[in-house]
């Protein structure tokens, strides 16, 4: 393969890698199986560029390819990163086929239907049954406890509506990282969603590790403008990261798996 070509592909693949990892952590409930395949399709694609076809979106050709892969595997899942990803998978096994790589696709990585059945290689009819069985399955799991870290009151209060409306409890909203340490030791959270950057200009990825250390295990999402500070490679990752702007449906979606998948003796039902 000449070096423009090599070129070519990098700058393909490049810009939607990040992306890919995050999907692919998520699908399989655990990083290292999840970066082995998607390392994997990029082995694939520069053994045989047509591997990855003339599709035109090279996103939506780059997690074709991918699926390709993993199903030619056999779909696997990865070894428990810990309790919360062996309970994921003990979960996954009761889910409709197929559903929750329809609903990662469509409301986590902003998939359309129609490009979601392209990557499926499913019809985009059936892609929408499968992301509204998906929706079903998850609204109807568990309800928990939810804890939000974000320094802009519009947010904020948008996250609150959100998460309220779907069943959940809020039990507060933390501006700082000490506002957020403070008040998941008095209200221990089952979830917590939380930006990077908050008002003194602390870390919520530090906040998130002082609850961590504290409290012990628990599901996050990262709601952040940077996500590129978080799919670094670097481990761990974030199994549940949504990008601003967000809409309500991504929301919803991260909240009721990182619910379901990682659901603890704590929840009520």
């Amino acid at each position: 393969m000449s070096s423009d070509t090599m070129s070519d592909l990098a700058d393909l693949v490049g810009a939607s890698l990040p992306y890919l990892r995050r999907y692919a952590r998520a699908l399989t409930g655990s990083q290292d199986t999840g970066d082995r395949y998607a390392a994997a399709t990029l082995e694939a694609i520069l053994a045989d560029r047509a591997f990855i076809g003339e599709m035109s979106s090279p996103k939506v050709a780059l997690f074709r390819a991918f699926h390709m892969v993993w199903s030619s595997a056999g779909a696997p899942l990865g070894e428990p990163d810990g309790d919360m990803s062996a309970r994921a998978q003990q979960h996954m096994a009761h889910l409709t086929a197929n559903t929750r790589e329809a609903l990662l696709l469509h409301s986590i990585e902003g998939f359309t239907a129609a490009e979601v059945a392209a990557i499926m290689k499913i019809s985009p009819a059936e892609a929408d049954d499968l992301i509204d069985i998906a929706h079903a399955e998850m609204r109807a799991s568990v309800a928990g406890r939810v804890m939000i870290i974000e320094d802009e009151p519009i947010i904020a209060v948008d996250l609150r509506a959100i998460v309220t409306e779907m069943g959940h409890e809020v039990t507060g909203i933390a501006r700082t990282r000490t506002e957020a340490v403070a008040l998941a030791k008095q209200t221990p959270p089952d979830l917590v969603l939380a930006d990077i950057q908050l008002a003194d200009k602390s870390s919520g990825i530090d906040a998130v590790h002082d609850i961590l250390t504290a409290l012990g295990d628990r599901p996050v999402i990262f709601i952040t403008a940077f996500p590129e500070r978080l799919l670094t490679g670097t481990r761990p990752e974030p199994a549940f990261l949504i990008t601003k702007p967000y809409d309500e449906d991504q929301v919803r979606s991260a909240v009721s798996q990182a619910m379901f998948f990682a659901s603890t003796a704590t929840l009520s039902a």
